[in-house]
This record gives structure tokens, sequence and C-alpha cells, in this order.
């Protein structure tokens, strides 16, 4: 690929979007051997759709590079899946954590039925997630007060995503236990899959990173590289978001980009300030506000309508230009 000149760029993105359908396809095959909903979208998709973000970390690490573009990769990737990929199948599907199913004239409508909990339990679980989103990116913005993050706020960042991953881990166990159920021994064979796809997306972005140290000016160079690797990262989150959209899936749709954001804030950031100190972009503070803003947003959506209404979906479309234009205008 390397070899094809001017179409070296985009043969790499094609690979990197191939990797991310060919995680899809695992995904949908693990779906169907014992991990569900909102199971799935909250421990095993995040991984894989963030996958990138921490090989951006990784890569930048390895070249001792600055961890300014770690922290606009995380900001770009997290504000992309809060705002522009749950809003626009908002806008062109529905995004229903609870089922808007009406009640017959004269019935009253039926409560307690085992459909009604599972929805309940998905809409618990999703606020819980955004709970999470709201703590972790409050942990940021204040361990980042002083304008830098160092190793002692690297290990707090951390241990608390540790911490989040060893309770859904207990959660996917205990369910499983309630539900006398057991792992189809297949999923091992299709983590191994999303190895080898978590590997072509390292190929993508490495030769990415290689191909921008070189060209100084200009959007497609160096200076840019957190931004545009942000946006590389957020495109399999947006095919997760139209695919699962399409396919009526809301609470994967939902809980897979607001998990996604768990990869960057706090894992990929905390990870690289464990090794690296640095300083904050620029563009910190509005992408901190935007991301705590869309946040509660949600948050009151699922609470009070059971579901993302189109209007506040669109809100949301025009919060993500509003930041790009800050973004390029600061």
């Amino acid at each position: 690929m390397q070899s094809q000149g001017a179409w070296s760029p985009l043969l790499f993105v094609v690979l990197f979007i191939a990797a991310a359908l060919l995680m899809i396809w695992a995904l949908e095959a693990m779906n169907s051997g014992g991990l569900e909903g909102t199971v799935l979208g909250t421990l095993i998709t995040p991984y894989c759709t963030g996958i990138g973000n921490l090989l951006v970390a990784f890569v930048i690490g390895r070249e001792h590079g600055s961890g300014v573009d770690v922290m606009t990769n995380s900001l770009v990737n997290n504000i992309t899946n809060m705002t522009l990929l749950i809003g626009l199948p908002a806008i062109f599907w529905t995004m229903h954590v609870l089922p808007q199913t009406a009640p017959a004239k004269g019935k009253k409508k039926k409560r307690g039925g085992n459909a009604n909990r599972v929805h309940e339990i998905n809409r618990l679980s999703l606020l819980l997630t955004l709970v999470a989103v709201l703590f972790f990116t409050g942990a940021v913005w204040a361990l980042a007060r002083d304008g830098k993050l160092d190793f002692s706020d690297g290990l707090v960042l951390v241990g608390l995503f540790l911490f989040w991953q060893l309770f859904h881990v207990y959660d996917v166990l205990k369910s499983n236990v309630q539900k006398s159920k057991s792992l189809d021994w297949l999923l091992l064979v299709y983590f191994a899959v999303l190895v080898v796809a978590g590997y072509a997306q390292y190929v993508s972005i490495d030769w990415m990173n290689t191909w921008l140290q070189h060209r100084s000016q200009g959007f497609l160079s160096k200076n840019y590289f957190g931004v545009l690797s942000g946006l590389l990262c957020a495109l399999p989150n947006g095919l997760v978001a139209v695919y699962y959209g399409w396919r009526g899936n809301p609470e994967v749709v939902y809980t897979s980009q607001v998990g996604d954001g768990h990869i960057c804030i706090p894992l990929c950031v905390g990870v690289f300030a464990l090794f690296n100190s640095f300083q904050m972009p620029a563009m910190f503070q509005t992408g901190m506000y935007i991301l705590i803003g869309a946040t509660v947003v949600h948050m009151f959506c699922v609470v009070v309508f059971g579901q993302l209404p189109r209007l506040v979906g669109i809100a949301l479309v025009v919060a993500y230009g509003f930041f790009l234009f800050r973004f390029f205008n600061h």
C-alpha cells in the first residue's frame, strides 16, 4: 500500500474501515453467543471501537510525541460519539430505550412483564453508564485544573477505569449465573478475529502517523494529527451507530457510543500520563463543557422521555458543528 503514491492514504483508510467491518461481524456473532444488548454494548463493543484510540496513544508514546495530540484525539472522539453519532440515528431512525407501545382503549397498561423489565434494566444500565461518563469527564477536568496531567493524575484515571470494568465483569458473570447460562466457546474464536482486526487498525494508524510526520503544512499535516486521528477512530463508531440504528437496536447504539468514551477518557489519557506528563490543548475547556452538557442532556431525555427525541438529535448535531467550527477557528 505504501508504494501506491497518492492513493496510499485512501488505501490505509479503507484498511481501517475494513477492519472495523470485520469487528462488527465478530460482535454480531458474539451477540448470538451469550452476550446481549447492553452487555455487548457496554463491555465488548467499546474495546473494539476504541482500540484505534489506544493505538494512537501507543504510537504517539513510542515516538515520544506530544500528549496534546492524545488529549485532542480523545476529545474529538468522545464529542463525536456523544453528539453526532447518537444524534444522527435519532434523526433518521428512533432511539427508544423504552418500548413505545400504547395500551388499547378501555385497557390498562400491563406492568411487570418480562419485556418491560428487560427494557427497564437496559435504561438503568444506560443511565449508570452516562453517570460514569459524567464522573470520568469531571475527574479529568478537575485533575487538569492546573493545566496538565502527570503520573499521579494518570494513576487515578487508570484506577477508576479498571474499577469500572471489574464492576461490569462481575455484572456479566452474575447475570449468567442467575440465568443458568454459559458463554459459547466460539467466543474465543471471535475474540481472535477481533485481535486480527485490531492489528490491521494498528498498521493503518502507524502508517498514517509516519505519512503525516513528513507533511508540515495544510490540514493533512502533523499539526492536525490529533484531530485527524480522532476523526479516523470515530469511523468504526459511526459504522456501529448506523448498523445497529438501522437494525433497530438503540440500546446497543447508545451504550456502545457512550461506553467507547471510557476508553479515551479516562483510559487513553490516563495511561499516557503515567509515562509522560503533558499540557492541555487550547480547546480543552470548551470540549469539557460540550461533553458534560451533552451527557446531562442524554440523562434528562432517557429519564423523562425514555428516548432521544428527533429535535434533540438535531441539536446535538448542531453542537458538534459548533465544536468543529471553534476548533478550527480558535
